[in-house]
């Protein structure tokens, strides 16, 4: 996690690495999580659901998501949000960096 009350530059605080994907959590709440991903080119999460509503905000490269079998292509800067329990995939079009937001209430 990330000290409060401190300036952190977010897109420097994960770093690509070939072939995976890494994860920060930032905030762990009860109400919640913030995570940063970094998605090396073609990595990506396989169909799944999840109990909560999660916004998607891209903070570097392309992605693709499929909500419900719909495919969405989003890039730096877009948002989206993955309705809870509906099916959702993720699939890094290039190097990807990314803030998964879970709100559990």
């Amino acid at each position: 996690m990330i000290s409060k009350s401190q300036v952190q530059n977010i897109i420097n605080l994960v770093d690509y690495q070939e072939g995976t994907i890494v994860s920060k959590t930032l905030i762990e709440k009860k109400a919640g999580t913030v995570t940063l991903f970094a998605f090396d080119k073609d990595q990506g999460l396989s169909e799944h659901t999840a109990p909560y509503d999660a916004l998607v905000n891209i903070l570097d490269g392309e992605v693709e998501i499929t909500i419900l079998g719909e495919s969405f292509k989003l890039k730096k800067d877009d948002i989206i949000i993955m309705p809870a329990n509906k099916p959702h995939a993720v699939h890094a079009l290039t190097q990807m960096k990314m803030i998964l937001t879970m709100i559990r209430s």
